[in-house]
């Protein structure tokens, strides 16, 4: 029996079309592949997650109206759909099974996901019942996402007589991930011996992104087939029974590597947030550091040159090579690029500052001002042409709060949010690798990195060397570990505390901070919630201790 799996990319809250690309991939996987069933993704019919869409009845209404719609296009191929279902005033996260015009069959999620960047107890109420369908003389047991990585939810799938299990997900995209659900789903086959076909959802939806990466393992967990990464797809699975049991065999995908995913996941991140949200393209301060240049690549990659505008807007303390760097790279790329001198606008605030500032000496208030300028400038260009303001700031500097509020962080999206500057230099070579000639100038990569608001700054002035940070952020933010057990890993002690303190002090800033694509177990915003008014202190010692 051929099963077709329609990895494909959907939009929150567009149920007109999301069903409408549903009911094409129906006649499609029906005439073009010839398959028996044709599986969709966790929750399709809304896209995923709807979040507090699901507290509005009118959404549930229009379910019911898309499950009709579906229901009279499954002829001669049966439909499994993932959607909300309201009943009994209880919403539960579930999937119909429709075959000939009929509701076959219906199953309700078990496992609900309530930690990292789920909160689904929030919004639906479990099942408590496994559910296996028969088709052609093949019995299936169906689950939903969550479900899969509790054995339990398979064994009693198989006690149910199941004899193959298709699980269909949402399940977002971070480093590491693929490894993290083969292993899954091994312990889930290790449980109840049966082998599992994994339907997932491809797509970026705000701070997150969906890979795809759809798969099969047979009854002793070897893949027997997985669809490609970061990619829309309709692939055949065919089930075969054999005197050793059932197989579900398709083709063949090789897995992308650590950068190449990462530089994926921000591409389809940048794309769909800006494209799904209709502005007309993307808008970049490019100062010709290595930051600003990934960020270009990866919206030239998303968008397409012609669709981002790079703009050059350099002080007194911007380098010469600086500008220089900005247009060859624009110029490779082939994104207009326009220089504006911040220099009048630097003056006349400071003009307008001076009577107030009178008797003050300069600090970071003038570097500041620099940055709030170049600000101004870059959401009068995207005001005046509908080209989103893509951010260029890392995870580093994010984390330790270096960065100005509504200056560098001014702007609609954050490509590199989650991406640690060492990573940045790592995704920056890997890019380069990938092209005839490098579309990132090789200074940018070689040159200290500086934000140049004042003369002959570097980034070691005020922080640590990157290669010290971002393991002493990785441990403190990502791993919860204190300043004294991180330190006990070889770090100076008085380092760490300093890091830490940084970052601790900055969750303001953090709040107020374009979303971006979460590419780590670990990102600020959804993943990592601390209070900003706070006087918990880790470096106090623990009581008793």
């Amino acid at each position: 029996m051929k099963i077709a799996l329609a990895q494909l990319n959907f939009c929150v809250g567009d149920l007109a079309g999301n069903t409408a690309r549903i009911i094409d991939t129906i006649a499609r996987a029906r005439d073009e592949l010839g398959a028996r069933l044709v599986a969709f993704p966790e929750l399709a019919i809304t896209g995923y997650p709807p979040e507090d869409l699901l507290l509005r009845p009118g959404l549930h209404r229009r379910v019911e109206h898309a499950l009709r719609q579906i229901m009279a296009a499954a002829q001669g191929i049966a439909v499994l759909v993932g959607h909300p279902e309201a009943a009994d005033n209880l919403v539960y996260n579930s999937l119909s099974l429709l075959d000939g015009g009929v509701l076959m069959a219906r199953y309700r999620k078990r496992c609900l996901p309530n930690y990292k960047v789920f909160d689904e107890k929030r919004y639906f109420t479990p099942g408590d019942q496994p559910c296996v369908v028969t088709l052609d003389g093949f019995s299936i047991g169906v689950s939903i996402c969550e479900d899969i990585w509790h054995p339990a939810t398979a064994q009693s799938a198989r006690a149910a007589g199941a004899e193959v299990i298709l699980n269909i997900n949402a399940s977002p995209w971070s480093q590491h991930k693929r490894d993290a659900r083969l292993g899954a789903v091994r312990r889930a086959i290790d449980a109840a011996g049966i082998p599992v076909i994994y339907l997932n959802l491809v797509g970026g939806q705000d701070e997150l992104v969906f890979d795809g990466a759809s798969f099969a393992l047979d009854a002793s967990g070897e893949v027997t087939a997985e669809a490609p990464e970061f990619s829309e797809t309709l692939m055949n699975v065919e089930l075969t029974r054999s005197a050793s049991g059932l197989k579900a065999n398709g083709s063949l995908e090789p897995a992308l590597s650590d950068e190449a995913a990462v530089y994926q996941a921000m591409v389809m991140g940048v794309r769909d947030y800006i494209t799904k949200n209709r502005f007309g393209g993307a808008v970049i301060g490019l100062s010709g550091g290595i930051d600003s240049a990934l960020t270009l690549a990866i919206a030239a990659d998303a968008l397409g040159a012609d669709n981002v505008t790079a703009i050059s807007m350099p002080s007194r303390y911007t380098a010469d090579m600086s500008i220089d760097d900005a247009l060859e790279q624009a110029r490779t790329m082939g994104c207009e690029c326009h220089v504006v001198s911040i220099e009048p606008t630097v003056d006349a605030l400071n003009e307008s500052l001076a009577p107030i500032f009178a008797g003050r000496a300069a600090d970071v208030t003038e570097e500041n001002i620099q940055a709030r300028c170049r600000g101004i400038l870059l959401m009068a260009y995207s005001n005046k042409t509908g080209r989103m303001v893509l951010t260029t700031g890392n995870k580093s500097e994010m984390a330790v709060g270096y960065a100005t509020l509504y200056g560098d962080m001014a702007g609609g999206f954050a490509p590199l949010k989650d991406c640690p500057k060492t990573l940045v230099f790592r995704l920056s070579r890997w890019r380069n690798a990938q092209a005839e000639q490098p579309v990132i100038p090789p200074r940018v990569i070689e040159r200290p990195p500086s934000a140049e608001l004042r003369p002959d700054q570097k980034d070691t002035d005020s922080l640590p060397p990157y290669e010290v940070l971002d393991p002493i952020l990785e441990a403190y933010v990502e791993c919860d570990r204190s300043p004294h057990e991180i330190a006990a890993d070889g770090f100076d002690l008085e380092t760490v505390k300093r890091v830490a303190r940084m970052v601790d002090r900055n969750e303001y800033k953090r709040r107020q901070a374009a979303p971006g694509v979460r590419i780590t177990e670990r990102a600020f915003g959804r993943d990592r919630r601390f209070p900003i008014t706070s006087r918990y202190d880790e470096q106090e010692p623990v009581p008793g201790q």
